[in-house]
């Protein structure tokens, strides 16, 4: 039965995993707007680490609930990602041709490095970054589905140790081998192993090891006031730090959901559910109201929420607009499904396992 077939009343939402996309993509919002109004908010870039981290943990719940050919998951990933990047991508190289990026350099190579996710070095800046600098982030992305896709002609019961081994064996490589080149300075970096991560929780979680309550809200207090703590003290930071403290977030808060679930709430629920497009599209927005506010005259800590909200809405916008409606077109008419949907597991609760006893135990631009 495939997951559009599968009744209503066969799936559920992660609400709790849903919050943690809009956290992490208000995160990023923050950051950005800081950096272009004069003030400090670097452990927004952290949010990277959470995407990461709930991407291994959704990937592998789905894949595990709903068995998938790796064509389909391609096709499937392809149809979420890619439509919506290339707009916005377009949007940049169309405002480039215009003159309204004055500091942006476009080459027909790097335009199509970008449009495939292909890490090459920006001609103006000379850093990997796409066109779309946040799209970054979806090379990493594009890379793991690849790893995961060719790992789903595996047995499931080696499918995680294979791609544990694979992620583990680029970073020793990105340790020992000096280079250069693009593809391997991009994915021979230890925060691919957020997505390894991500898929242990995952686990875990799918074979009853969650801790209790009082422990998942430790976990996630732990995870928030590292990151309050690196950012008010302005520690250095890098995916060594903020890679543990953006699982113990994803741990703790798909335990809060095994253990008793976690509320609805509209709006956390809608931002969770556009955090892709807040993604890709805040920077525009945040841009424009940056360079609007001292032109206005307004205060620089005004300039700086105006920047924010203005990102925030544009991303909504953006989701109501366009990404909502390529899905729904992509699905044939259907409506889109929830951002964090899985099926519900068949097997009965009395044979999930407990919780085992204690003797188990980058800026971005």
């Amino acid at each position: 039965m495939t997951a559009r077939s599968l009744p209503a009343e066969s799936r559920e939402t992660l609400y709790g995993i849903q919050y943690l996309r809009a956290f992490a993509a208000l995160a990023v919002v923050v950051f950005h707007a800081a950096e272009r109004t004069g003030h400090a908010f670097a452990i927004g870039a952290a949010g990277v680490d959470v995407f990461f981290v709930i991407s291994g943990f959704i990937m592998w719940v789905i894949v595990e609930r709903r068995p998938v050919s790796p064509g389909r998951f391609l096709a499937e990933r392809i149809r979420r990602i890619v439509p919506v990047y290339w707009l916005a991508t377009g949007v940049m190289v169309a405002g480039g041709l215009a003159g309204l990026f004055p500091n942006l350099v476009l080459t027909a190579g790097h335009v199509a490095a970008s449009l495939f996710f292909v890490p090459a070095r920006s001609p103006s800046s000379g850093e990997l970054w796409p066109v779309l600098v946040q799209g970054w982030t979806l090379n990493y992305e594009m890379f793991f589905y690849l790893v995961f896709a060719a790992c789903l002609m595996l047995r499931s019961r080696i499918r995680f140790a294979v791609m544990a081994a694979v992620f583990c064996l680029l970073v020793a490589i990105g340790l020992v081998v000096k280079s250069d080149a693009p593809l391997i300075v991009t994915y021979t970096r230890p925060i691919i192993l957020e997505f390894v991560a991500g898929m242990g929780i995952a686990r875990l979680w799918l074979a009853g090891y969650v801790p209790g309550r009082p422990l998942a809200l430790g976990l996630v207090a732990v995870g928030l006031l590292g990151f309050a703590a690196i950012g008010i003290l302005r520690l250095p930071f890098d995916e060594w730090t903020c890679g543990p403290l953006a699982c113990a977030l994803v741990y703790g808060t798909a335990a809060l959901e095994r253990r008793g679930g976690v509320p609805h709430l509209s709006v956390p629920a809608l931002l969770g559910s556009a955090s892709y497009s807040i993604y890709l599209w805040h920077t525009f927005a945040v841009s424009l109201a940056a360079r609007v506010g001292p032109m206005l005259g307004l205060p620089e800590g005004v300039t700086f929420a105006l920047s924010a909200g203005a990102g925030i809405a544009v991303g909504i916008a953006g989701y109501s607009l366009l990404e909502r409606p390529l899905l729904r077109r992509g699905r044939g008419g259907a409506a889109a499904a929830p951002a964090v949907s899985i099926p519900v597991s068949r097997e009965p609760t009395s044979r999930r396992r407990p919780w085992p006893s204690p003797r188990y135990r980058p800026p971005l631009s």
